[in-house]
């Protein structure tokens, strides 16, 4: 018996309304600039770096999360920058270029 026969056999009188949720991300701001992706070294450890963003700061952070969990690698967001672990500057371009934005890679 799922969820719903539950709380129809205890609230018997209760009209169910159907709520759609919406499960898509929200809307990015897509500029016309592109942003700069690029690898550095620091204390011995390879990152990639995005930057150049325009938009909202929250649209930007959002944007973070989501390549974080795309690759299941820890970064973080400072000072208009997303920082990722590790050398992932093809798949990160990949991802920004199905998302709609314009990307520059910068060194090696």
């Amino acid at each position: 018996m799922d969820l719903k026969n539950q709380l129809k056999n205890l609230f018997p009188d209760h009209i169910a309304s159907e709520i759609e949720e919406d499960t898509s991300s929200p809307e990015l701001w897509l500029q016309d600039d592109p942003l700069i992706c690029k690898y550095e070294k620091r204390k011995g450890k390879p990152i990639t770096i995005i930057e150049g963003y325009t938009g909202a700061t929250n649209d930007f952070k959002q944007l973070a999360k989501e390549i974080k969990q795309l690759l299941g690698v820890g970064g973080s967001f400072k000072n208009e920058q997303i920082i990722i672990q590790g050398d992932y500057r093809d798949k990160i371009m990949g991802f920004l270029k199905e998302k709609g934005f314009k990307v520059k890679r910068v060194g090696g």
